[in-house]
C-alpha cells in the first residue's frame, strides 16, 4: 500500500454530516480529505422527498445529495468507494493513521460520520432472497415491483414513506407493523390512509419463503396467536437502524447503551482530537441535524489544532 500525504482533518463518511465537515474544515484552513466507504449521501440518497430542509418545499434525496457533493467538491477532495478499515493512534504527537484497501492516511484529526445501517429482520429466508424480492431501499428497487404485491415491515416515518412511494408506482402494498399505532409523523399516516394503503396491525414477518424469487412471507398475528401464509412478490424491510460503529470501537471511543457515539455540546468524544457527528451520535436523526454537527465538529477540531 502506498503512503499518502499527512492531513490536518480527515472525515470519514460522506453523507449530510460528512460533507459539512469538509466544508467548514477546508475553509478554516485545515488540510481536509473526505473519505466515504460507498457513494455520497448515504442513507438521504434513498430519501423519496425531503420536504423538510430549510431552501426547498420538497426535493428529492439524490437530488438534495448531489447539490451537497457539488459544493463540498469545490473545497475538498472526496474519494469514494474507499472504506476505512482500521484506524491506529500513536506517537508522541498522537498521529491517526487510516488504513483502507487503496493506502493508508495520517491525519492530526478525525471527524467519524459513519451513519447507521439498516437493521435486519433476522428471520430465515430474508438472507437468501436479498435482492429476488427483499429490499431495504424503495426509491433503489421499487421499479422493478411495479404492478406486483409487496409488503412493507416498519411504522416509522421512513416505513411509511417506502409504502407511498411503492403505492405512487403502481404496487399493491401493505403495510406490516408489529404494533397497534404507527410511530410515522401525522401528516404522513394521514397520506397513508388516503393513498389506501392496507395495515396488517400486530403482527411479525416469521419466515421469507420463494423459489427463485420471494413468493410468501409468514405472518404471525399477535393479536390472534395465529400463523397465516400472504402471497407477495416483494419485502421491503424499514425496521430502523443500528449504529456503524466498529472503527469507534478500535480506539476505545465511549459509546451509549444503543452503540451510538457519546459527544459533547462542541461533537468533541473522549478521544483527544476525535470528533463526530451525524447519525451515528444519536438523537434526532434529520439531515438538517446532521449538517449543523457537521459543521460544529470541524469548527472544534480547528479550534483544537490551532490552540
Amino acid at each position: 500500500m502506498r503512503n499518502e500525504k499527512d492531513y490536518d482533518l480527515v472525515v470519514i463518511g460522506a453523507g449530510p454530516a460528512g460533507m459539512t465537515a469538509g466544508i467548514f474544515g477546508a475553509r478554516s484552513g485545515l488540510e481536509t480529505l473526505v473519505i466515504e466507504k460507498g457513494i455520497c449521501g448515504g442513507l438521504s440518497n434513498e430519501a423519496t422527498v425531503v420536504d423538510n430542509f430549510p431552501g426547498f418545499k420538497s426535493i428529492g434525496g439524490m437530488e438534495l445529495v448531489e447539490k451537497m457533493k457539488e459544493q463540498t467538491a469545490d473545497y475538498v477532495e472526496i474519494k469514494e468507494l474507499e472504506e476505512v478499515t482500521k484506524i491506529a493512534i500513536s506517537g508522541k504527537e498522537k498521529k491517526m493513521m487510516l488504513s483502507t484497501e487503496k493506502g493508508t492516511y495520517l491525519t492530526d484529526a478525525v471527524v467519524l460520520c459513519t451513519g447507521t445501517k439498516k437493521r435486519k429482520l433476522g428471520v430465515k429466508g430474508e438472507n437468501e432472497f436479498l435482492g429476488r424480492g427483499v429490499s431495504y431501499c424503495a426509491t433503489c428497487d421499487g421499479f422493478f415491483f411495479k404492478d406486483k404485491s409487496v409488503i412493507v415491515v416498519g411504522g416509522g416515518d421512513s416505513a411509511v414513506r417506502g409504502a407511498l412511494y411503492l403505492k405512487n408506482l403502481g404496487c399493491e402494498v401493505t403495510l406490516l407493523h408489529r404494533r397497534d399505532k404507527l410511530r410515522a409523523e401525522q401528516y404522513l399516516q394521514t397520506s397513508l390512509g388516503k393513498a389506501g394503503v392496507y395495515i396488517l396491525w400486530n403482527s411479525v414477518v416469521q419466515e421469507i419463503k420463494g423459489d427463485k424469487a420471494v413468493r410468501s412471507v409468514v405472518r404471525y398475528d399477535k393479536e390472534r396467536d395465529i400463523e397465516d401464509e400472504l402471497a407477495v412478490d416483494g419485502v421491503f424491510v424499514y425496521i430502523g437502524e443500528e449504529p456503524a460503529n466498529a472503527l469507534a470501537t478500535q480506539i476505545d471511543v465511549k459509546l451509549d447503551k444503543e452503540g451510538y457515539i457519546l459527544t459533547d455540546k462542541r461533537q468533541r468524544t473522549n478521544v483527544e482530537r476525535v470528533y463526530a457527528a451525524g447519525d451515528i451520535t444519536g438523537g434526532v436523526k434529520q439531515i438538517v441535524v446532521a449538517c449543523a454537527e457537521g459543521a460544529i465538529a470541524a469548527t472544534s477540531a480547528y479550534e483544537d489544532l490551532t490552540e
